[in-house]
């Protein structure tokens, strides 16, 4: 199956980065709070060929490893065609699970907005 068009991924990352910016920040991470342990730092998102991936990035507060970053899934959308995602959640055990199939990207953004299953953690 071949994936967007740069064009096509450019308009999408963009709506994406809003979403990122307006409704997930100010929602699941408002401050980083340091702690001991690992910590939400970011939200961002990726491409991977033709996935859009929702990330969260941590980063280390344990002693042995202070400091150091890493990025954790949380949703993708598989491109299907023009305006057609499937929603995949990451489960716990590092497996992508497909939730909803055939969806706009404004269905998905409000999905992944509504959905408890959906969010960061």
């Amino acid at each position: 199956m071949a994936g967007p068009t740069e064009s096509e991924k450019a308009l999408i990352t963009a709506a994406c980065q809003r979403f990122i910016d307006d409704v997930l920040k100010p929602r699941f991470l408002p401050t980083v709070r340091p702690t001991e342990f690992n910590y939400p730092v970011d939200i961002q998102g990726k491409w991977q060929g033709s996935r859009y991936r929702f990330i969260q990035r941590y980063r280390s507060g344990f002693p042995d490893n202070l400091g150091e970053e890493f990025d954790a899934p949380f949703v993708r959308l598989d491109w299907l065609s023009r305006d057609r995602f499937n929603i995949q959640w990451h489960r716990h055990t590092g497996a992508w699970f497909c939730l909803h199939r055939g969806k706009s990207l404004a269905q998905a953004l409000k999905l992944i907005e509504t959905d408890g299953v959906l969010h960061p953690l």
